[in-house]
């Protein structure tokens, strides 16, 4: 019969075998991370006169019958109204990383009858976006709050469809400041194999618009290069 040690070993070497994966390492930010301020970027009027949100949907040409994600959604700004815009046919699935906002959001879509839209829970480091699932993933005043970018982008690549894009709508100015130099950002996306396919500066001046797309395979985490700011 076994000794009690090794009958031990035993079970920790089973236990090993039956352990999870550990999750993939990823490169650090190598740069400022702006504190997450709130759900809310300014009052919704406010930005309506401001008229970005239908600039932004113009320019990532979204159509009815698409399927979009409004990842850190927030308050639901964007997410009310891309809703119509994709109209019965197309979808919205809303994302933040705060269950009290998420429940306040899907309060806010059932309010509203909003029937093309989901609202779900994710990570700060991966949006948990079902795969290959959505013609435009949305990313709009958040990225520079996200506090590991490579992980959350190499995730985030994953719900493309073939030939989907990402969009950013940030400010161009320092993190530190709540914005992220297009250089930067651009950079970033790049070592996720994210190329940019369209650049426009907003009417408002200081806010861009960038659309990219995935070229090649996803880098696996230790082959990732993080960019230097």
């Amino acid at each position: 019969m076994w000794s009690r040690a090794a009958a031990a070993a035993a079970l920790l070497a089973l236990a090993a075998c039956r352990a999870p994966p550990s999750e993939p390492r990823f490169p650090s930010a190598h740069r400022d991370v702006a504190p997450i301020v709130g759900d809310a970027f300014s009052t919704e009027d406010a930005r309506d006169r401001v008229g970005e949100a239908e600039e932004v949907m113009v320019l990532a040409g979204i159509r009815p019958g698409m399927s979009v994600a409004d990842v850190g959604a927030g308050e639901g700004y964007y997410t009310v109204r891309l809703a119509p815009v994709v109209g019965a046919k197309g979808r919205v699935l809303a994302e933040d990383i705060q269950p009290e906002v998420r429940d306040a959001l899907s309060d806010r879509v059932q309010r509203e009858r909003l029937d093309n839209v989901a609202v779900k829970l994710g990570t700060p480091d991966n949006p948990m976006l079902p795969g290959q699932s959505f013609d435009r993933i949305f990313l709009v005043h958040m990225y520079h709050e996200v506090q590991s970018p490579y992980a959350f982008l190499w995730h985030a690549r994953e719900g493309l469809k073939p030939g989907g894009e990402m969009i950013l709508v940030d400010s161009d100015r320092p993190v530190k400041q709540h914005g992220i130099p297009p250089a930067q950002a651009k950079c970033e996306f790049a070592a996720l194999g994210l190329l940019p396919v369209k650049f426009n500066v907003l009417s408002s001046r200081e806010v861009y618009f960038m659309a990219f797309r995935a070229a090649g395979t996803r880098p696996e985490p230790h082959n990732i290069q993080p960019c230097r700011s």
